[in-house]
């Protein structure tokens, strides 16, 4: 016999009636029923109810079992009583009756119990991680993650991408977060820095006569930790391919993802065929260049219907004149709330986002009402309506301001909206591809033009034509877009990609009208332009980041929840005690000398 087990804890079944066998793992739940022991005992596979009665000679043995200590097991597998099968476990018809009890690995008193799925705070939870994953929930989470990362390897290799690896140690990168540096020994004063992402490195292996990458790479960003991003390390499905267009892209990467999601959701209905949404749209139909789409609501641009002589809402008229817009989110059958809940999204509109409110109209028949109904003629609201498509029974709420403040709080409260009527539809996965991004924007607090987004970005227009631009003719400079796209998932931006600047001078173009001086570029960048001008492939990639995709594919709200040893939001790991501080030894043979901030 095995000397930990005959069976994994998952196996057993009524077939297994009358067998001798040997099981290791933890004691999950320990329950004594009238001197009777009986221990839920777990282990990676499934749980197994085992018991122990007085006349087992493992009894006193059993008696001193805390939760979640390791034990082997010997008995004999015997089908449960009438009334007490357990059907939603698949051991449920059967137990073993112990005869012989040893302990492999005592436990302590627990800091936090791993039975059951209460919450605990994150600073006990990320200390004892070991035991938060031993948890059902969690532990499930992360083999999906596994089983979702399989997934997408083969998919990929199905479809001609081979998997390389880049070099972790490299030189800092233009990603845009902080890097995270790395002192050299052999080069004083010199740092490496963990990558970003491998960015330049992929466009290096088309460069370098491959055609189609990927790999399941790591990146680092010293940023701030959010719900949906974590801090210092996350990864990504990093892909690029060459002799491509965007389409192409699109076409490679959407049955990856619709594949994935189909294959994990439980039968959830995935997103056939990606809508393409340009950006400029989506900030005016959904307040947000990542929107919902399970969300039914559409916001809809007003600004000249209440730019009409004959509105008497000054509010408004006084802000389009200054460059303002008004956007409309509509809440259908809205009629019927109560006065309290207009002004709860009113004071919200004020404490949470800083605007100055909601306004609104209500037709609860034909007639508007609201705050604002009686500075807008009959006339315009029906233009209103009409624009917005609300009928009686209906109303449309109003955000005002600048485009982009607007839009903000607009695409906030179709989201907070559509959350409390009930109109999000949460059990399906609404994908869509975002394109058409802005290449540059103004820079209003230093007067200049910036990038902005991906500067590495190809122009949508032919390049003698990008050439030829004048870097003084602001209004067509900001009116330019780049070959720039993000997949995006319930809401939740999956990823960002593009069609490469191959051209040296493209690129030289492109940020000279950013303001970028020869020299610098040459610096920073000076190894990607000898590239380039050595006969480089037009190509282009994304990079859908799998903890994104664990995340919405596990239900949960939080990074956390799918990552092994997440950090706290405060990037520091808990259970090992990182960051840390080093001997004078190690930071004399690095040449470092600490000049720390004062206390």
């Amino acid at each position: 016999m095995h000397r930990y087990r005959t069976h994994t804890c998952g196996a057993l079944r009524a077939s297994d009636i009358g067998k001798e066998v040997r099981l290791s793992g933890w004691c999950h739940r320990i329950r004594d029923h009238g001197g009777v022991l009986f221990i839920d005992l777990r282990d990676h596979y499934g749980i197994i109810q085992v018991v122990a009665d007085p006349d087992s000679p493992a009894f006193k043995t059993a008696e001193t079992l805390r939760s979640e200590s390791v034990i082997r097991i010997d008995g004999k597998v015997r089908q449960r009583p009438a009334g007490t099968e357990n059907p939603e476990l698949p051991t449920g018809a059967v137990e073993v009756y112990i005869r012989e009890i040893e302990v492999l690995g005592p436990a302590a008193e627990l800091p936090m119990p791993v039975f059951g799925d209460q919450e605990y705070p994150e600073e006990i939870r990320l200390k004892y991680r070991f035991l938060d994953l031993r948890r059902e929930r969690l532990h499930r989470n992360i083999m999906t993650r596994g089983a979702v990362i399989d997934s997408i390897r083969r998919r990929m290799k199905q479809q001609g991408f081979f998997e390389f690896q880049t070099p972790i140690l490299t030189a800092s990168s233009p990603e845009g977060a902080r890097d995270y540096l790395v002192p050299s020994r052999l080069h004083p004063g010199k740092f490496y820095a963990l990558p970003q992402a491998p960015q330049q490195f992929k466009q290096l292996i088309m460069v370098s006569g491959f055609d189609r990458y990927f790999q399941i790479a790591p990146c680092f960003r010293d940023e701030d930790a959010r719900a949906d991003r974590s801090p210092g390390e996350f990864y990504q499905l990093d892909l690029e391919m060459s002799f491509v267009t965007q389409q192409d892209v699109f076409d490679a990467v959407e049955p990856v993802m619709r594949g994935v999601f189909e294959e994990f959701s439980a039968g959830k209905p995935v997103t056939q065929k990606f809508p393409l949404i340009p950006y400029r749209e989506a900030m005016v139909k959904y307040g947000s260049d990542k929107p919902d789409l399970r969300n039914p609501l559409v916001i809809a641009d007003v600004s000249d219907e209440f730019n009409d002589a004959s509105v008497a809402f000054n509010a408004f008229r006084n802000l389009i004149k200054a460059g303002g817009v008004v956007r409309a989110i509509p809440a259908p059958a809205a009629a019927t709330q109560p006065r309290s809940w207009f002004d709860r999204l009113n004071d919200w509109a004020r404490s949470d986002m800083g605007a100055a409110g909601l306004g609104y109209i209500v037709w609860e028949g034909d007639d508007g009402k609201g705050p604002i109904a009686k500075f807008v003629p009959a006339d315009v609201q029906q233009k209103l309506r009409a624009k917005s498509g609300v009928g009686p029974g209906d109303c449309l709420f109003f955000a005002a301001g600048k485009p982009a403040a607007a839009a903000k709080l607009a695409g906030a409260a179709r989201s907070k909206i559509g959350e409390e009527l009930g109109m999000i539809a949460k059990d399906r996965f609404e994908f869509c591809w975002i394109v058409d991004f802005p290449m540059y924007e103004w820079n209003e607090e230093e007067k200049r033009i910036d990038f902005s987004h991906n500067p590495f970005s190809m122009p949508n227009m032919a390049p003698e034509q990008f050439l030829a631009l004048d870097p003084a003719d602001h209004e067509t400079i900001l009116s330019i877009r780049a070959i720039q796209y993000d997949i995006v998932c319930n809401g939740v931006e999956l990823s960002s990609g593009a069609i490469r600047n191959h051209r040296p001078d493209v690129m030289r173009k492109a940020f000279a009208i950013a303001g970028y001086e020869e020299n610098v570029l040459e610096h920073k960048f000076g190894g990607m332009l000898r590239a380039l001008s050595l006969g480089a492939p037009p190509h282009g990639g994304i990079a859908p980041g799998i903890d994104r995709i664990v995340m919405l594919l596990c239900g949960e709200d939080n990074l956390r929840e799918v990552v092994l040893f997440p950090m706290n939001q405060r990037a520091e790991d808990l259970m090992m005690g990182a960051p840390s501080e080093v001997s004078s030894k190690q930071l004399r043979e690095l040449h470092i000398r600490l000049a720390l901030p004062e206390k």
